[in-house]
């Protein structure tokens, strides 16, 4: 098969890679249909994460099962699946408790941005659609891998709930799918901080009530305005930034909580959560606990987050793709293999 393999910053190929197959029984091996890059993916691209060989990269996926091994029981060869962007056996202690992406058994994958994928713990990771999609379903199926699992992770961590405010900082896929989670959790006002025209759209589709582009004391003045003058009820952190983090504990009203899912590369100023009693929740998502909920809503077309893909492009163009988020000409690329 052929797959993304990255060699340094900016160095995304498109190459041979050895076909998968079912090492142990409880594997399966999945066809690629769709899969995509993510933000988190650029901090390799951008050589702010060192890449110290060339690695498969990509870890959102879609696709139909292949091969199952012995011990699968949940999935058939055939069926059309959602797997998250890390296994779990969705048993162990750690799983029951609803955290998944922590799993005492699972982890990350090698490689999904490639035709086919070898998935451990099929099980415990891949859901299966309830039929064959609609071809127009599939990016809405693929964000549930990981960007709007990611942004529902961070509205749920936040407490969000009916009559909640809410500020998403980020305006990246996956703080746009924390907008379309605000809005499915019953916020009232959400603010969407973006200062990019094709974004804003977006977020006001997904259910954003206010965009406010401005940063620093006036972005803070604004969103103040919004919310009684003590800020939001919840913020969602959807960016990693330290930049992202000290805004967002300025966002938050006292007594308030801070969804965080952004991928940490800076610091967290704990001295100002700590005096402003204000609240932190969050981390990576637990994608397997929300898949069922999410899905369902997917299919059922009440819900539509792959209007976050605004560009589609074979996989065999992968490092184009990473051209377009990196320069920021896509806010996420879907590749079809």
């Amino acid at each position: 098969m052929r797959g993304a393999i990255i060699h340094g910053p900016g160095d995304v190929r498109f190459e041979e890679r050895a076909d998968p197959e079912v090492v142990e029984p409880t594997d399966a091996v999945v066809r690629t249909v769709a899969t995509c890059v993510c933000g988190s993916d650029l901090w390799r691209y951008r050589g702010i994460t060192p890449v110290r060989r060339p690695t498969p990269i990509g870890h959102e996926y879609v696709g139909v099962v292949e091969q199952v091994g012995a011990a699968v029981t949940t999935v058939r060869p055939g069926d059309f699946v959602v797997g998250g962007f890390l296994h779990s056996d969705n048993t162990c202690a750690v799983c029951r408790a609803g955290m998944q992406a922590n799993c005492l058994h699972g982890g990350g994958y090698d490689g999904c941005q490639s035709e086919y994928v070898r998935v451990p713990n099929a099980d415990g990771t891949l859901v299966a659609t309830p039929g064959t999609p609609d071809p127009d379903l599939v990016p809405s199926l693929l964000s549930l891998s990981d960007v709007m699992c990611t942004g529902w992770h961070a509205a749920v961590s936040a407490g969000v709930r009916p009559g909640s405010s809410v500020v998403v900082v980020g305006d990246g896929a996956v703080g746009l799918s924390g907008v379309l989670a605000a809005a499915q959790l019953g916020a009232t006002t959400i603010v969407a901080m973006s200062r990019h025209e094709p974004r804003q759209r977006v977020a006001r589709e997904f259910g954003a009530t206010h965009v406010v582009a401005e940063r620093g004391e006036e972005g803070l003045a604004q969103v103040r305005d919004l919310t009684e003058g003590i800020g939001a009820d919840a913020v969602l952190e959807c960016v990693g930034t330290g930049e992202a983090r000290a805004q967002s504990v300025e966002l938050v009203r006292p007594g308030g909580t801070i969804g965080i899912v952004g991928v940490p590369h800076g610091d967290l100023p704990v001295d100002s959560l700590f005096w402003g009693n204000k609240g932190l929740r969050g981390g990576v998502a637990p994608v397997r606990a929300y898949l069922p909920h999410l899905l369902d809503l997917v299919w059922r077309r009440e819900i539509d987050p792959g209007r976050v893909f605004d560009l589609t492009l074979p996989l065999s163009e992968v490092a184009q793709a990473y051209r377009a988020m990196d320069e920021r000409r896509a806010i996420k690329v879907l590749l079809e293999a």
